[in-house]
Order: C-alpha cells, then structure tokens, then sequence
C-alpha cells in the first residue's frame, strides 16, 4: 500500500486520510440512505451515479461511451450509430446475386 499512498499524495499533492475505515463509511452511508428513504432524516440529497462509463462496441473494436462514468443517474442521452452493411462472400454471394 506504500506505493499506493505514494501515487496518490503525488497526484493530490496531499497525504490521504487514513483514518476512515472503509466499511464503516459504506455503513453510514447505507444508514443515511435508509433515514431519507424512510422520513427520517431530512435535508439531506443523495445522489447515485453510474460508477462506469457505458456505451457500445463500435467498429475495430472501440469502446464508444455514451453516458460518462459518474453521470447522476436516472439520465438519458443518444446517440445515432449506423451498421455497415456486408457484402455476401464466397458461395452466399452467388445466392444474394441471384
């Protein structure tokens, strides 16, 4: 983990906080999310995000995004994509010509 806090203090230019403890801070949080579900707490806003970009495999293989990671969801966005169209090969060609 040395290396770890290394990068990190150098991308942040400040040490992390080492203090939090991980499950303890997923638990608050649940128990926060319950209190606004339930009434019970109050001015507070939770908002979900979708934790990774998602979007379709294009053409070569690429990885087109089409709702960014971290983007508040519920959401919505488009995009227009066109298939290619292929050409019969081999004996379906004489098919498809015929």
């Amino acid at each position: 983990m040395p290396k770890v806090q290394q990068a990190v203090t150098e991308f942040f230019g400040k040490e992390p906080r080492k203090d939090v403890n991980p499950d303890e801070a997923v638990a608050l949080g649940a128990a926060i999310q319950g209190g606004v579900l339930g009434g019970d707490v109050k001015d507070v806003l939770l908002l979900d995000v979708t934790p990774l970009s998602l979007g379709i495999e294009t053409m070569g293989g690429v990885f087109t995004k089409i709702i960014e990671k971290n983007t508040t969801i519920p959401t919505k966005a488009s995009q227009v994509f066109s298939n290619r169209r292929r050409q019969p090969v081999g004996r379906d060609r004489a098919r498809a010509a015929g």
